[in-house]
């Protein structure tokens, strides 16, 4: 039996700072021609924005990237908390990908964000928001390349590149977004080049393209600035990343009770694992709620014909999910861990060094980002 776990019941994801530096490191090192920069949107994909960038930040990193303004004002803040201006550093850039709104302004300015402009409305936003505040400040393009998500298309951005020649557009990158970087699809290239077409009409800025998986795929897609984002975190990004990163985030929540059910009984809400032999099942504090999916049900609830089934680790060893997946529970098959090497309040895995992240998600039919992104408030993070 193993003794009784320092984070008491509730589910707690670790986060290990050198792990994650680490990654960052081994991205950069891809494509030493171009700067490294970071996603760290959605709360440092569901890991703590402002933890993550000083730890990216303290790696080396200068450039990150968010969704949203709000976003940029909590990493902006962190930053500064822990950097000085005189300190020999380049300052930290903090890309907004998502566009603004008018009000918005003030906020990009106040925090020193660096909005992506996506649409002729954000460009004019930006230039009305500027001359209501008597400033310059930089901004970026997003053009599209063919994910037709956000972006210039051909005439826009011919648009954008006068104001830009003229003086009445402050640039600092051009950028566009691959939609099967992590693919073996001829979408990349096809992308690559649209992207160098348009990028031309800007000479003099720098430009960006790839995304974790595209960091894989050649010193081509580099630029002049990467933007990598789930392999920092840990995940796959494509087959050229495997077994290159290190698992940055670990799910663990403890086991609550210890019960044996005989043979011929179920387990879970339906009934919907029946027991073909007698089941020692193990109740863990961790649910739905928490983010972990109830698609991650086991046996007995989903075909499990083209994906393995989902899995935690106790004790040292893979055991089964048993049954459906409930709001703040879910039941794990414990029959083959020894009795005496598993007890109420020890916890169990649910990813990370021993169960990776991809294989959990597979096992969901769903993506490490979705995981991670998704874990619920509940959870406490620690960084360590």
């Amino acid at each position: 039996m193993t003794a009784p776990h320092r984070f008491g019941r509730m589910p707690v994801v670790e986060i290990d700072r050198a792990a994650l530096a680490a990654n960052w490191t081994l991205l950069a090192a891809r494509n030493p021609g171009a700067r490294t920069g970071a996603a760290v949107k959605a709360n440092g994909y569901g890991l703590g924005a402002a933890e993550t960038a000083c730890t990216l930040h303290a790696a080396g990193c200068r450039d990150f990237f968010v969704a949203w303004a709000e976003e940029g004002r909590i990493v902006r803040a962190a930053l500064d908390a822990v950097t000085r201006p005189d300190d020999g550093t380049a300052p930290a850039r903090i890309f907004v990908l998502q566009g603004l709104e008018p009000d918005s302004v003030p906020l990009h300015l106040d925090a020193d964000l660096i909005p992506v402009l996506s649409t002729p409305g954000d460009i004019a936003v930006w230039r009305d928001g500027l001359r209501a505040a008597g400033r310059r400040a930089p901004a970026a393009i997003q053009l599209e390349t063919g994910m037709n998500r956000l972006g210039l298309d051909r005439a826009d951005a011919e648009a954008a590149a006068s104001l830009a020649a003229s003086g009445e557009l402050d640039l600092a990158l051009v950028m566009s977004h691959l939609a099967s970087a992590d693919e073996p699809t001829d979408q990349s290239a096809r992308q690559h080049a649209r992207f160098q077409e348009l990028a031309a009409l800007f000479p003099d800025v720098p430009r960006s393209l790839a995304n974790s998986a595209a960091v894989f795929l050649g010193s081509e897609f580099g630029f002049d600035l990467t933007r990598p984002g789930i392999a920092l975190y840990g995940g796959e990004a494509g087959l050229a990343s495997q077994g290159l990163l290190r698992p940055v985030a670990r799910l663990t929540a403890a086991v609550l009770q210890i019960r044996t059910a005989n043979a011929g009984e179920a387990a879970g809400y339906g009934a919907a694992a029946p027991l073909t032999r007698d089941t020692r099942i193990a109740t863990v504090g961790l649910g739905y709620a928490d983010g972990y999916h109830r698609a991650a049900s086991g046996a007995g609830v989903a075909v499990r014909d083209v994906r393995p089934g989902p899995q935690a680790v106790v004790a040292g060893q893979r055991v089964p999910v048993l049954g459906r997946v409930s709001m703040d529970l879910t039941l794990l098959d414990v029959t083959d861990v020894p009795d005496d090497a598993l007890a109420p309040g020890d916890r169990a895995e649910f990813f990370g060094p021993n169960l990776s992240i991809d294989a959990v998600a597979n096992a969901a039919g769903t993506i490490a980002y979705e995981l991670l992104t998704g874990l619920g408030p509940r959870v406490e993070r620690r960084w360590f």
